[in-house]
């Protein structure tokens, strides 16, 4: 079990590494031309869609940083959790937009969020 919370940790680091960066530092209007899934980004403005990017890079940090520096490993959880509620807004945001599709995906980032907080604070926690 510690296994698949270690990698589940990992990718999701780097999915919201990647997703918080690109939210800070790439302009919404050459976002929402990359994909069509990304046309939710005009829906915002630029000061809220770099929060948004900034509680992800945060989110990532926590999920990692604290376990591997062995200091308050509790972070770990915590951070967990509260990419699982940004990833709740995520998906009642797709479905209302009526993204079924990006809803399911969003829908299995929470899973895996929710799966990493319940693993670190119930099934496997950090002991020390």
């Amino acid at each position: 079990m510690n296994i698949a919370l270690w990698i589940i940790t990992g990718l999701l680091t780097a999915l919201y590494l990647f997703s918080g960066f690109g939210k800070l530092f790439v302009p919404r209007e050459k976002m929402a031309q990359m994909a069509n899934a990304a046309r939710w980004v005009l829906d915002f403005k630029p000061g809220t869609l770099k929060a948004i990017g900034a509680l992800e890079v945060l989110g990532a940090v926590g999920l990692i940083l604290p376990a591997l520096l062995g200091i308050a490993p509790v972070l770990v959880p915590l951070a967990a959790s509260g990419l699982t509620l940004l990833m709740t807004g995520a998906v009642i945001m797709r479905i209302r937009r009526g993204e079924t599709k990006a809803a399911l995906v969003d829908g299995s980032y929470l899973a895996l969020a929710a799966f990493v907080a319940i693993g670190r604070f119930v099934l496997e926690p950090f002991t020390g």
